[in-house]
Parts: structure tokens; sequence; C-alpha cells
């Protein structure tokens, strides 16, 4: 830990993951879909909100508690579900959740993680929360869920918008695999990472660990592939939530709302939260960015259902700019594995304490000290989203 202490910034992290990371991992990370034009909105625009400075106000004692979902957190922060989190360094995901669980934040793992439901049941002692993609193979479905009952996870999160892939182009001109394909670029690169190559040279968890094995027909990484592409429902639609709220029955969180409408079916199907989330870019390149669709989606159900944002958050500042707009909590997915990158669980701490910091000086700097009493009038410019078509 003593070596991030100069590391001021995510953007310091994130450059620190891109000399640690094998090529096609990091780009998997920093990457969107297309023209990535969605990806980048993500980010630039919450540089748009300007705060207002206030002086001469007690700001002595803050706070930055809150609750996500009736879970104490120190921060209204959690980790958000990233797929293929276990290939940044080796048992990724255990070392993202005992960092969330030291730091007092939640972790959610995703479907798609290299370590599965049980390894991280096994590695921490807080539940964590578990994010479940709709998919043909009910039976699968249900599986999982059970198995997230049996690890004690405290929520669902049912992402919704990936009943299609968005194409991202560096995963095609890479050949994208978990493992890597033992090609010879794949090695030239490798051999330039040996921090990376000795933290999954100790670990046996190199393939997704909540399928292979679990899933009908795959039982290796070949057999994966083709297994994955069929199996996202494009057919998904609002009454299958029902069943699985019921075969979860508890906590449920639904992710990937753009749109007012869309933040209105969510209310009414009986979801706890609902994440504005475009997939961090990744899959409709050309959608407005999430801080952008945020105070349409406030509008349509504040009070009724709870309200998280996801997507281009690197900073405390921006967490402060969503919180600013009635978001009542955030996700944070590129800024933590930026840590993960660069230095393990020790850096996705790092990145905790710096979004920490950031957020709370920025919000003496605003008058305020307590995040729950955050709200619209600390932005010079609150109503620069209001109107989606002017854009």
């Amino acid at each position: 830990m003593s070596s991030l202490t100069t590391v001021t910034c995510i953007e310091d992290l994130r450059r620190m993951a891109q000399r640690r990371v094998p090529r096609m991992f990091y780009d998997y990370v920093e990457s969107g879909s297309w023209t990535e034009s969605t990806f980048r909105s993500n980010v630039d625009d919450f540089q748009r909100l300007k705060f207002k400075q206030r002086v001469a106000v007690d700001i002595q004692s803050r706070s930055l508690r809150s609750s996500m979902i009736g879970t104490e957190v120190a921060m209204p922060v959690a980790l958000a579900p990233t797929g293929l989190t276990g290939m940044l360094c080796g048992d990724g995901e255990i070392l993202a959740a005992r960092a969330a669980e030291r730091f007092g934040v939640p972790f959610t793992l995703s479907t798609m993680s290299i370590c599965s439901i049980e390894d991280i049941a096994a590695h921490t002692s807080r539940p964590f929360w578990f994010q479940l993609y709709v998919m043909r193979d009910r039976d699968f479905m249900r599986r999982l869920i059970d198995r997230a009952k049996a690890a004690g996870c405290s929520a669902l999160m049912l992402t919704l918008d990936l009943q299609v892939m968005g194409q991202r182009h560096k995963d095609i001109k890479n050949g994208l695999t978990a493992p890597p394909k033992p090609t010879l670029r794949n090695l030239l690169n490798l051999a330039t990472k040996p921090q990376w190559c000795m933290s999954m040279s100790r670990t046996p968890r190199r393939s997704f660990g909540n399928i292979v094995g679990h899933a009908k027909g795959v039982s290796d990484v070949s057999s994966l592939a083709s297994w994955t592409t069929e199996q996202f429902d494009p057919a998904l639609c609002w009454q299958d939530i029902e069943w699985i709220k019921q075969a979860w029955g508890g906590k449920l969180v639904v992710k990937g709302i753009m749109d007012a409408e869309d933040a209105r079916h969510a209310a009414d199907c009986g979801a706890d939260a609902l994440i504005v989330s475009n997939h961090g870019g990744r899959q409709l390149d050309g959608a407005p960015s999430s801080i952008a669709a945020l105070p349409h989606i406030v509008q349509a159900v504040r009070g009724d259902i709870e309200i998280w944002l996801d997507g281009g958050i690197r900073s405390g500042q921006d967490v402060l700019r969503a919180v600013a707009l009635g978001a009542q909590g955030t996700l944070v997915g590129r800024a933590f594995l930026y840590g993960l990158g660069a230095a393990g669980q020790a850096g996705v701490e790092r990145a905790l304490q710096i979004i920490a910091k950031e957020l709370d000086v920025s919000m003496a700097f605003c008058g305020r000290t307590d995040i729950g009493g955050v709200g619209r009038s600390i932005l010079l410019n609150p109503q620069i989203f209001d109107d989606l078509t002017k854009i």
C-alpha cells in the first residue's frame, strides 16, 4: 500500500493498470461499442455540471454515510458488477470484494465473473450482491438464484440491457478469451506483464466460475463461447421479472434504465431500486450519458423506488454531482477495475479512498456537511440536462 501513497487520482490508477494488465483485458475494460461516443459522453458530461462554492459555513463535522436498499454504506457508492474481473489480476473478484468489505461499501458479483459465487462467500464475511442476466436456459437461471441464496447474497441485481450484444471492436481485434489463447502476439504481450503472470500462476481460477461445470453442455472454455452467444434472451419482457422476483424472494435491483417509461415499469414491477445505466457505453452507442438521463428518471419515479446511477464516475466529484441530481446511490466499475489492475486489493482500496476524499472535500466546499442534505442547489446549472432534446 505504501507504493500507492503518491497515487492521487483514478487516472493514476488507470495508467498503472494499462502498464500491468495484458492488452486484451485492459482493452476489454477501456472500451465502448461502435464509435464509443456514449462511452466518452458518460465521462465528459459530468464536467458540464458546475459547483456553487460557499464560504464561511461551519463544515467541521461531516458525514458521507448513507444507505442503499437498507444496507448501511460508508458513502453512497457500490462496486458495480463487471465481467472478467478475475482476469485483471488473479482472484480479482475475491480481492475486490475484500476491499469493498474493508471500506464499508457493497460489492456486486457478475454472472460473467471468473471467481464463483461460492468463492466470494468463502473469502468474505459480509453479504454481497449478485448480478443476473436473463438467459434462455431458465433452469440454469433458477440454479444461479438458488446458489446466490445459499451464499447469503443480500440483493439480486437484474441487468436488462443485454438482450443482444453491442459490438466492441477492440475485443474482436484482440481475440478476447479467458484465459488468453497462447498465440505469438499474446505470448509477446504477456512477456511484458510479469506481475500479472505471477498473480495468475497462483490461482486455479481462469475461466467463468459461475458457468463452466454448472450450465448444461459447458464443461470447458471451448464450449462456453458458443453457449454464451446463444443464451442472452432477446425475448425478455417485464413479465419475466415477476417470476425472477418470486424465485428470488429478496431485495431486487434492476439495471439498465435510461427512459422515464421504463423507470415507471421498474417501479411498478416491485423492484427495490433501479439503476440509470447504459452499460458503460458498451451497448447502444449514440445513447445519452447516464448522468444526462438521470433527471428525467428522477422526475418520473422519485419517491416510488430508489434511484442509483452507473456509468462514467471517475471521481468523488462525479458522485457528488449524481447525488445532487437525485441519485440515492452510485456504482463504480472502471474506477475500481483500474485500481485492481494496478495493485490488486490495495489498488481497489486506494480507489475507494480517493473517491471518498474527493467527495468529502468537494461537499465541504459546497457548504454541506451531510451527503443526505445534498441537492440541486449545490450546482450552478442543475437544469442543463432537463431537456434531453437539446443535448
